[in-house]
């Protein structure tokens, strides 16, 4: 142990002085614990394995080493074989088996309560209770490690402008293979603005978030304060103006919400909602008129439900029915798509409840750092047979005026989005973000790619020929990193060579799919005291969620009910999908062309 230790430390241009624990020494997710300056002891507890360094597996461990297969194995059986998962996905006690297995093998990979953050490299009550801190996976690379990786590679990280020059800035356009659209786009980058808050101010290893998951706090607010600035405060729903006959979130002036957007902007295009970025793209601003409008239509209906219910519980009802609703969306269309499946994924948190799951979840750094999807993203946007640029759709929320949501979705499903994987398909106009995803990594010290591929479960790779499934870009990143077990963990994700016909690589999906599942299925409404009809208004309420779906979402919410889906290639459906009664449409106003403020009538 001792020799392993100082042949490591004391490489070529090593210090001898290093952290013993900075080679990671101990295998299969036993933690490394230094003695004295120059030793190390493995904690093998619990991990399947025994000795020095957690390498010998106990018997049963052996057996399961056996018979388990590899992901891509796995990966290829549930992406082929159609005719095999049609019937599976007919019975339903084998699907329900299969999902259960799913979600309990995903969720087990993730720590619960949380165990490190940025500044703890070891277990503390500050990296459990500290919740303004990203909760990590692996511990950080120890400050006192002698290359940035710990003890391979070299000393100095690659310039990151160089790195985005020579592997991820985008040549030409390359569509996903898996036809996934700007419908998906907006949507992930909606739906995830609710729990990766990066605080600015302290650093990327601190999220401004009060919540660490679903909890809607981009439709409703992060602070109270927020939440009831944009409250109507009567029948339980959010502010909202109509024009030309249609719902869209209240202005700033009208709410007092504050929002980000430049001077140019005029105050009747200063839409207020949840989150304060979105008047960024209208993409985004697209999304959430949907969920206000939804809110406001779930509203309707418990109303009619429950005359008795007063305005706070027709809220804190929609609200719930409305989480219910995102977190089915999400693993029924959202992650159905992603995986490329021919098992049928399924929300049914009745499916846990008698497993050993704990109902709580914690944002990663990690997770975080790999959400960075800049590739999907086009070179300009197509709406209604016109093109605009960056500088022509940025802050321009006109553009929902001048088209419309009906518009805006049939254009947006029909538009590619790009390949995330395989390297050079970031488009210039969003460069500085992608410069600030390596930089704001790096800040948090995390560990090789490697080191991520075994705590998930995966084969380390042995050549960034393997990482890359190319010869000229991995020559170019060997002479940069030096070693492939020193190759850092965010740009390995976008150059990493794609899953046959696939969005992503192995990486991105093995290391991406535990943090979403669990962090999904961790929701408290997903808990046997919430799951019950009552919680959400009645069978009324429960029906809203367990019928939910894309389509449905935008059915009962845009006018026309537009087909849609998260992909170009999905077949469009038919108009006969299940839509929500309710007693008064909250997004399709019969009114005049005038503009409704909390009651009050404006003509445009």
């Amino acid at each position: 142990m001792l020799l392993q230790a100082l042949l490591l430390c004391t490489a070529p241009g090593l210090s001898a002085a290093a952290n013993p624990c900075c080679s990671n020494p101990c295998q299969n997710r036993g933690v490394c614990m230094s003695v004295g300056f120059d030793q190390y002891t493995c904690d093998c507890t619990r991990t399947g394995f025994y000795g020095e360094n957690c390498s010998t597996p106990e018997f049963m461990t052996r057996i399961k080493l056996l018979l388990k297969t590899t992901p891509n194995t796995v990966h290829h059986i549930l992406t082929h074989f159609k005719g095999v998962w049609d019937i599976v996905n007919s019975i339903p006690f084998l699907r329900n088996a299969i999902m259960r297995y799913v979600l309990t093998s995903r969720s087990d990979l993730i720590d619960s309560p949380p165990t490190y953050n940025t500044h703890y490299s070891y277990k503390s009550w500050e990296a459990f209770s500290n919740l303004s801190y990203y909760t990590r996976a692996l511990p950080p690379v120890p400050d006192d490690c002698p290359t940035p990786m710990g003890v391979k590679g070299k000393k100095e990280l690659p310039d990151s402008d160089m790195l985005l020059d020579k592997f991820l800035m985008r040549r030409e356009f390359i569509p996903d293979p898996q036809g996934t659209n700007l419908m998906f786009a907006f949507f992930a980058q909606h739906f995830t603005h609710q729990f990766f808050k990066t605080d600015d101010k302290r650093g990327p290893a601190f999220t401004k978030g009060l919540g660490h998951g679903v909890d809607l706090s981009h439709v409703y607010g992060e602070t109270l304060d927020r939440q009831h600035k944009l409250r109507l405060f009567k029948d339980g729903k959010l502010k909202y103006q109509v024009i030309n006959g249609e719902v869209y979130p209240p202005t700033v002036n009208d709410t007092q919400a504050e929002m980000i957007y430049p001077p140019h902007v005029p105050e009747h295009l200063r839409f207020a909602v949840g989150q304060e970025v979105f008047g960024l793209v209208p993409g985004l601003m697209m999304y959430a008129t949907i969920w206000l409008r939804e809110h406001n239509r779930v509203c309707d209906v418990l109303k009619q439900e429950h005359p008795e219910w007063d305005d706070e519980r027709l809220f804190q009802t929609s609200r719930l029915i409305l989480i219910g609703e995102t977190i089915k969306i999400v693993i029924e269309d959202y992650v159905q798509h992603l995986s490329g499946y021919h098992f049928q994924l399924r929300f049914d948190p009745e499916l846990l409840f008698n497993q050993q799951f704990q109902y709580q979840n914690r944002i990663a750094a990690e997770f975080n750092t790999l959400y960075h999807w800049h590739p999907l993203l086009p070179d300009t946007f197509h709406i209604d047979d016109q093109e605009y640029s960056y500088p022509q759709f940025l802050y321009n929320n006109s553009l929902l005026m001048e088209h419309g949501l009906t518009q805006f979705v049939e254009s947006f499903s029909k538009q590619s989005a790009g390949r995330v994987a395989g390297g050079r398909n970031i488009p210039v106009a969003v460069r500085k973000a992608a410069k600030a995803s390596i930089e704001q990594s790096r800040h948090m010290r995390p560990q090789p790619l490697n080191e991520y591929r075994k705590r998930f479960q995966m084969k380390p790779y042995e050549s960034f020929e393997e990482l890359t499934g190319e010869k000229e870009m991995a020559a170019e990143l060997e002479a940069l990193y030096g070693d492939i077990d020193a190759m850092e963990l965010y740009p390995a994700l976008l150059v990493e060579e794609p899953r046959p016909d696939s969005i992503f690589g192995e990486t991105m999906v093995e290391l991406g799919a535990p943090f979403s599942l669990k962090g999904l299925m961790g929701n408290p409404i997903c808990s046997p005291h919430y799951w019950k009809p009552s919680t959400f208004g009645g069978e009324v309420g429960f029906k809203i969620i367990n019928t939910a779906s894309i389509q449905s979402l935008i059915c009962n919410n845009v006018k026309g009910c537009p087909s849609t889906s998260f992909s170009v290639g999905d077949p469009q459906p038919t108009k006969t999908v299940t839509v929500n009664a309710t007693p008064s449409h909250s997004g399709l106003e019969d009114t005049n062309p005038t503009v409704l403020l909390k009651g009050r009538s404006v003509e445009l």
